[in-house]
Formats: structure tokens, sequence, C-alpha cells
């Protein structure tokens, strides 16, 4: 049986957002080493503060002060710490309700073991060395056995207030596709595409699944399709990527290739972006050592008529 194969991979991306009064007070607040939540008309406070009182609906913007002191209310323990967590060494996850706050903040409790951590220990802030109004100003929490700390009374007003945040979206997994998508691929690395045909409605899925979706039985049948094919709809990219070297705008389309029935996605290169149209016909350009096509591009055929690949929207 060929080996299946296996890569790790990585989807990054930066996520922008603009605050509103009750969120760009609350990570203001950390940066002075405050800690504000904000008062529900039925007297709560919640911690984190929200805009909006989550049973009722009512629009909140009654900010108050509460303690960097704190009580544990439920905890797990993080043996193996990854990339990007608040602590480098294991730690505890712990949910912890500040002093004079109705509900419980999630962060990172830094202790030798499980053994020193329970519910109901008291625990306070240790605030980061450096702090620019983000939740990792607060660095994690750590044992505390000293009196409460009282507030200050801090109603959220600050000079240079936090408007804006942009946080890292980062998602670290090893994909394994299978024995159908090792088959595509290997086909691929030859500069061939193969698909499987439903033993019951006789389509042929490019890249294939290992099974129908539309009948739900398995495909082994393997066909060679293309190498030419069809746009069958396509978009204009105007926004750079990271780490990728192609000049904006560039055109990625869907692509049915002769044979198949379902359309793969693949850049159109070879031709201004704004004259590429649905029924373009186009074929794959390979560079020396590549594994996949590095984009498509016009065969010089007539354009292929509509009824051909109405389905393949």
């Amino acid at each position: 049986m060929p080996e299946v194969l296996k890569a790790p991979l990585v989807v990054e991306f930066p996520f922008t957002r603009s605050l509103g009064p009750v969120q760009s007070a609350f990570l203001t607040g950390l940066r002075e080493r405050v800690v504000l939540g904000v008062r529900t008309t039925d007297g709560r406070t919640l911690v984190p503060p929200v805009e909006y009182d989550p049973v009722t609906a009512d629009e909140l913007r009654d900010l108050v002060e509460v303690a960097p002191t704190g009580t544990v209310t439920t905890w797990a323990w993080n043996h193996a710490p990854r990339r990007g967590q608040p602590l480098d060494t294991p730690f505890a996850w712990v949910l912890v309700r500040l002093d004079g706050a109705d509900t419980a903040l999630l962060h990172a409790l830094d202790v030798p073991g499980p053994d020193a951590v329970r519910t109901g220990a008291r625990v306070r802030i240790r605030w980061a060395a450096e702090r620019s109004g983000a939740i990792t100003d607060i660095a994690c929490f750590e044992p505390y056995d000293g009196e409460p700390v009282r507030p200050g009374g801090s109603t959220g007003e600050f000079a240079d207030p936090v408007t804006g945040i942009v946080a890292a979206a980062r998602l670290d997994y090893t994909y394994t596709p299978g024995r159908a998508q090792t088959a595509y691929l290997d086909a691929l690395a030859e500069h061939r595409a193969v698909g499987e045909r439903c033993p019951s409605c006789r389509k042929v899925y490019v890249p294939p699944r290992g099974a129908c979706p539309t009948c739900g039985v398995a495909t082994t049948e393997r066909v060679e399709v293309g190498p030419g094919g069809t746009v069958t709809t396509f978009c204009i990219v105007n926004i750079k990527a990271k780490n990728l070297d192609i000049e904006v705008p560039y055109v990625y389309a869907h692509i049915a290739l002769d044979g198949a029935d379902l359309a793969l996605h693949g850049r159109i290169g070879g031709i201004p972006y704004d004259q590429v149209r649905m029924g373009l016909r186009v074929e794959p350009v390979w560079t020396p050592g590549a594994r996949h096509p590095d984009h498509y591009r016009p065969t010089g055929e007539p354009d292929a008529d509509y009824d051909t690949y109405k389905e393949l929207l």
C-alpha cells in the first residue's frame, strides 16, 4: 500500500477590530493596572465587562473598578503549554471571580503543580512589565494570602484610550489527506490530474474525497481528467497576502477540468486580470519540481458554451 501523505499546516491571519466605549475602557484600564467591570441594572458587576446585559439585553455603560485579588471558582491543569499561551511552563487555567465582581475571568495561574491549586484558592493579578492595552497586560495570576485589596474607584476615564486592537489568529495542525487525496497529490507530482468516479451517479470528483458527497458511497475507480479546463466563476484579489509573492490584483477561479464533475480552484495568469471571464478555456502551468500547478493560463481556444459548465458553478 502506498504511503499516505501528511504535512504540518498553519492558518494565520491578523484580526483587527475597533473597540466601543466599554471594551476601550477595560483594555485601557489594564494598561494602567486597573480592572474595570460594568454594573447591570439589577446591581451585578460583570468582569470582563460587556456592552449589553446578557439577561435583559439592556445597554450597559456604568463602569466600576474591582480589586486585583480574587477567588478561583474552577480550574484545569495545562501540563504542556503551547506557543502563544501566557506561560511557557506548566500552569493552571483558572476562572477567577475578582473581589467586587459577580462573574469570573479566565486566565493562567502560575503554580508549581496541580497539587498547589484548588477551587476557593485566593489569588492576585501579576501585571506584565510592559503593558499596551490588551488582556496580556495581565501576565497571569499568582497565589495570594494577604488581605483583600480595595479598588481605587476608577470610572474608566483615562488619557490616550485604546480604541482598537490587532489580534493574531493562528491554527497549527497536521493534515493527513487520506487514500484518495494522497493518490491525487501523487498524480499531480507527475503533472497529471486524477479523480475518482462514483459507482452510483457516475460523477467524477476532482480532487477526490474517497466517497461521493451526493450518494454517500465509496469511490475507488480512478479517472484521469484535464489537463485543460473551463473557468466557471472567479474573483479578483486586491489585498496582498503575507508570504505570497504575487502582485495584486490577480484572479482566483473555479476551474472545471475536462471530464470532471467538480470545479477546483486555481490562480489565473498569462492574461490581464480584467480579461478573465466565465467560460475561458485554460491549461495548467508547472514550475520545475512543483507538486501542483503554479497557475492556469488561457489555451487560446474559443470560450466554452455556458450550458457545458452551468451545473458546475
